[in-house]
């Protein structure tokens, strides 16, 4: 009978994901299509396919929709983290982790949206508060991989020049409209760094 409940549980679960996910995508989706300030929540109801009542049980605004498509990709940093070999240095890891990430990209979202961050006043304190979710998930990961209470504070100085390093490279892949991959972009980024150790 319990083994039943878990069951449900995870069904359910799973299902409010999914459906937490579909909702995120097609509201991204269309921003970019018909503008951030033109969408209404009603239009991302509709093009879910879900009712303005079950939107409301998972968004309350426009801007929870950009926080939820932001967190997935901070969740996607701690994972590349956590794959990358724990036998090179831990800003090479973080580099490497990223360097991943990058490549899959969607230039014309990934810019589009962050033009869309930058304009909006709410959304410009909410792309700061991403910056640190993310470096604390890099952080945490890093801490994670090299578990000694005395790499600790180091750990936090890789997590803070790491993602430092990264919203300096999205910000000129942004500035270069994206003409140059995002890649190239995080290389220089990293590269300036570790100069200037």
């Amino acid at each position: 009978m319990a083994g039943d409940d878990n069951k449900d549980i995870g069904l359910r679960e799973r299902k409010r994901r999914e459906t937490l996910a579909r909702i995120t995508e097609t509201g991204v989706s269309l921003f970019l299509s018909k503008g951030y300030d033109s969408t209404t929540l009603e239009m991302v109801a509709e093009a879910a396919g879900i009712s303005r009542r079950t939107f409301f049980y998972y968004f309350k605004s426009k801007e929870e929709i950009i926080l939820a498509w932001q967190s997935n990709f901070t969740s996607l940093i701690r994972e590349a983290i956590l794959a990358q070999p724990s036998d090179i240095p831990p800003l090479a890891v973080v580099e490497n982790a990223l360097r991943h990430l990058v490549i899959g990209f969607d230039p014309k979202q990934s810019i589009a949206l962050d033009s869309v961050l930058r304009k909006n006043e709410t959304l410009r304190a909410a792309r700061n508060a991403k910056y640190i979710a993310q470096e604390q998930a890099v952080f945490e990961a890093l801490c994670e991989k090299w578990p000694q209470p005395k790499r600790r504070n180091s750990l936090r100085f890789v997590a803070m020049l790491s993602i430092g390093a990264f919203r300096l490279a999205i910000d000129a892949w942004s500035e270069d409209n994206g003409r140059r991959p995002p890649l190239h972009h995080l290389r220089e980024a990293f590269a300036s760094l570790r100069h200037a150790l």
